[in-house]
């Protein structure tokens, strides 16, 4: 250990270390999958904060490891953003920075019994308070979540009904800091015992009480992947695409299903002005027997700008339920402070011209009494936005992606995984439609329903889709995890305020009363003199 600690006296290596450190838990999250690894991944972090020499190189292997968390999670954007990737993940992670600085207060030295049991609930609402700052969709969105690692995990998948993703994370990094000072605190490792049992208590509690959802009849819901289209950019490509969503479509004729999903960008016009396209899509619905719902990218006729919107067409046509993205992807559909940032054009596949926002999240009305809350890409991360879909009546959530641009990379395992837990937190089955793949379907429980329809699928299959009602604990009291986390951090400040004014008032009695004698040439007296 002493070999170790002095290679680390370099500060280089230190910051090497900490970056490193910092991606281990890439490895929990798809493709690798290793969900079990989540609950150690942070431990060597934790051991190198606490170890830090001061508080200032505390902080900034809180930093070091957050830029290391921050490229791996989304190492597949190197190809799209190029150096605007280590730009962002260097601003975005100086959000722990504050952690490593608690890392170092709670658990450096000898910490005694309650400064470790103090550690396992300030540094996991620490963590919390992190992911809730970089979830903000300005800053990227809330991809690469801790507790996303446990998507296929079923009791975890239990606990997000009752606190969502965030819960997770909580549970993750407490985890992660009890093993922490298993390891390294011998004097303290009876709280960190007490913490795992709680830990798992409260799990089993979970597991026996929370509601599960009440399923009441299914229906079928048909996904439609066309793969990869060859010159897939362009005029050509989006004709090239609509055949074979049209060709693929027309073998669920016979099949009965409810209702058919295209994945994000499956048309390329405005249906407003190509009314050729939507007479094609209402004689396939007319075919098969249910709505269809489209992902249309391009130019409004009836309003300036460009727009992805989710459009619900039945067999006279546009149904009139549409739906406009709300939240678009920084860089790949807008540039922030493009009058600044406007050169990623050149250097990325960013986006040329800015995207338009929605106003408003769409409650659709379906055929067979069927009510689905379309979200469109990246939305699918955002827990906030399912659940009020699920609390304003969706009784099925559609994602409509594509991540065409990232088919090699752990890309499109991670977002179909985020549907497991949107379904679950809401009790409502999601389904992931995607253009070339991953393409998913998850129960009101999470747990996955069918064959996921991989990166190399072209196909169309049909789901039995079971319809549940009833509310959640996550969507009938939200993100109560986040708000407990920050009450916590409040009172940890609270406490450590009232304690260094004690500290400064002890320092204060410790002075003498009376000033020091002087003599007559005005120079305090010293002693032995």
């Amino acid at each position: 250990m002493r070999t170790v600690e002095r290679w680390l006296t370099s500060p280089w290596r230190r910051s090497c270390a900490a970056a490193l450190a910092g991606a281990l838990p890439v490895l929990a999250f798809p493709a690798p999958s290793l969900w079990w690894f989540a609950y150690v991944a942070l431990v060597p972090w934790l051991l190198l904060a606490r170890s830090a020499p001061t508080g200032r190189r505390a902080a900034y292997d809180g930093w070091c490891g957050g830029f290391g968390f921050m490229v791996a999670v989304h190492h597949w954007l190197l190809p799209s953003l190029h150096v605007f990737i280590f730009l962002i993940a260097g601003l975005l992670s100086v959000l722990w920075a504050p952690w490593g600085l608690l890392t170092r207060r709670l658990l450096g030295g000898t910490p005694s019994p309650g400064r470790a049991a103090a550690a396992v609930l300030v540094l996991p609402s620490a963590w919390l308070t992190v992911e809730l700052v970089r979830s903000w969709q300005g800053l990227g969105g809330p991809w690469g979540m801790l507790g996303a690692t446990q998507w296929q995990v079923t009791p975890a998948l239990r606990l997000a009904s009752v606190g969502g993703v965030w819960l997770l994370s909580f549970l993750v990094v407490a985890v992660n800091v009890a093993v922490t000072v298993l390891v390294r605190v011998r004097e303290a490792r009876v709280p960190a015992v007490a913490s795992l049992v709680a830990t798992a208590a409260a799990t089993s509690a979970a597991w026996v009480w929370s509601p599960r959802p009440d399923v009441e009849g299914q229906v079928r819901v048909a996904v439609v992947q066309p793969g990869i289209v060859e010159g897939g950019d362009g005029t050509a490509g989006a004709d090239r695409r609509f055949a074979i969503e049209e060709r693929l479509t027309r073998q669920l004729a016979g099949q009965r299903p409810d209702l058919i999903v295209w994945g994000e960008s499956s048309v390329g016009y405005d249906l407003g002005d190509r009314p050729d396209l939507a007479r094609r899509i209402a004689a396939l619905s007319r075919e098969t027997g249910a709505d269809i719902l489209v992902n249309v990218d391009a130019r409004r006729s009836d309003r300036p700008g460009i727009y992805k919107s989710s459009l619900l067409v039945g067999a006279d046509g546009p149904t009139g339920d549409r739906y406009d993205k709300m939240r678009l992807v920084p860089f790949g559909e807008y540039i922030p402070a493009r009058s600044l940032l406007g050169w990623a054009t050149s250097v990325g596949k960013a986006a040329g011209e800015d995207r338009r926002r929605g106003t408003g999240q769409v409650v659709m009305n379906v055929g067979h009494g069927l009510r689905i809350g379309p979200m469109v890409c990246f939305e699918t991360a955002f827990p906030d936005m399912s659940r009020h879909l699920a609390r304003d009546g969706a009784e099925v959530l559609i994602g409509q992606t594509s991540t065409s641009s990232f088919q090699h990379s752990w890309a499109p395992e991670q977002h179909a995984s985020l549907a497991a837990l949107r379904a679950a937190e809401t009790g409502r089955t999601m389904v992931h439609a995607t253009l070339t793949g991953v393409s998913a379907v998850y129960g009101p429980d999470g747990r996955r329903l069918g064959p996921w329809l991989g990166t190399d699928t072209v196909a169309a299959r049909v789901y039995e889709v079971p319809i549940a009602h009833g509310t959640t604990p996550f969507v009938r009291f939200g993100d109560w995890t986040v708000d407990g986390a920050l009450l916590v951090l409040a009172g940890f400040c609270l406490g450590e305020g009232v304690r260094l004014r004690a500290v400064r008032l002890r320092r204060g009695a410790a002075r003498p009363l009376v000033p020091p004698a002087r003599t007559a040439h005005e120079s305090p007296v010293r002693p032995g003199r």
